[in-house]
């Protein structure tokens, strides 16, 4: 049997950055992951945008979560020789009269600090785009190249050992006061799932509000637009290279279909035309699932009756803007240095948990 300090199942952007730092310092980790093409981290194309919103809310630990990111993505170049963090503008382009006065409104308070770079009002002739009302334009923002940064560290992973491919089997798992065991060849000091929207069915934290939707996307070619930065509009455009962008996303409740559909092909066809009049060719679409929670903060902490079980989910679509920070607190939470922020702590549903055992008639 082989001992580990953290048994961690799941490796998208939660699991991934979590796991790294671990080793980082010094821990013995084990991830187990079933690779799945069609997973929220690999689909997603890695925006990270601290100014968002049909209100212009700029993001919550905006500028702690940006400096932390962008430290993390580099220090991953630099291991890897190779670039997945682009800091570019992020483009915001106004809709309406309406939008603008809305606009106004909040930077009378300037609530974004040096987030904003400029904000013009007045329609603008650049080439490839459609601007009649204007527009921000955010710094400090940029994508990452998630699906590429995640099979770098997982070869790195399947090379070194410290990643397994494989189903994790929640049958196999047996829970102590001192640690968990896995089949007959593994034992942990702390297990960490990490499982994105398939935490729904996890048994012990079925009872957290995470509420997956589904989201479909874009890449199209189209050599007109410039790649010089991300826009938004209803919808994000990121540059992917030679001429090509990803196009997202659409938002999807229950009940989901099980492949791409074409009613999102046309949605996301049409608002990208709302930003360009550049014709465009659309060369491939995908749908995932965003592991998503209803009060939109990530759902962090130790389980209420098991010590040693632990979750890390639900970063919905700010996963590479939230993930990096969030892993090194949580890292120094789950090694006792630190007290875990009140506003992940899944403390905050102690109501929902207790519900759960009257559920199944246990009390508290």
């Amino acid at each position: 049997m082989t001992a580990y300090d953290y048994l961690i199942i799941g490796h998208g952007i939660a699991g991934a950055t979590l796991s790294y730092e671990l080793r980082r310092r010094g821990k013995a980790v084990l991830v187990l992951d079933a690779y799945k093409p069609d997973s929220a981290s690999n689909v997603a194309a890695g925006l990270m945008n601290p100014v968002a919103g049909q209100r212009f809310a700029l993001t919550w630990r905006a500028d702690e979560l940006l400096t932390a990111a962008g430290a993390f993505y580099q220090e991953l170049e630099a291991r890897f020789g190779q670039q997945f963090f682009f800091e570019v503008p992020i483009l915001k382009l106004l809709s309406s009269v309406a939008e603008q006065n809305a606009l106004l409104a909040r930077s009378a308070d300037n609530p974004w600090g040096d987030f904003v770079e400029s904000i013009d009002l007045a329609p603008a002739a650049k080439a490839g785009l459609k601007q009649e009302f204007g527009g921000i334009t955010i710094r400090r923002g940029g994508y990452v190249a998630l699906r590429e940064l995640l099979t770098a560290l997982a070869e790195d992973g399947l090379q070194n050992g410290w990643l397994r491919r494989e189903t994790f089997d929640p049958g196999l798992l047996v829970v102590g006061p001192s640690g968990v065991a896995y089949g007959e060849q593994v034992r942990a000091t702390h297990l960490v799932f990490c499982e994105g929207s398939s935490a729904t069915q996890n048994p012990y934290f079925n009872w957290l509000p995470l509420r997956p939707n589904q989201g479909e996307v874009l890449d199209v070619e189209c050599p007109g637009l410039s790649e010089a930065q991300v826009l938004n509009k209803g919808a994000y455009v990121v540059p992917l290279g030679q001429q090509r962008f990803r196009v997202g996303a659409t938002y999807r409740r229950p009940p989901f279909t099980d492949s791409i559909t074409e009613q999102a092909r046309q949605e996301l066809s049409h608002k990208l035309s709302g930003m360009t009049d550049q014709p465009f060719v659309v060369q491939g679409q995908r749908m995932g699932l965003r592991p998503a929670v209803l009060d939109r903060k990530p759902l962090v902490g130790t389980h209420p009756a098991l010590p040693v079980v632990s979750i890390c989910n639900g970063f919905g679509s700010k996963g590479v803007m939230i993930a990096p920070r969030l892993a090194a607190h949580f890292a120094d939470v789950l090694e006792g240095t630190a007290e875990l922020w009140p506003e992940v702590n899944i403390e905050r549903y102690s109501a929902l948990y207790l519900a759960s055992l009257s559920e199944a008639g246990f009390s508290s």
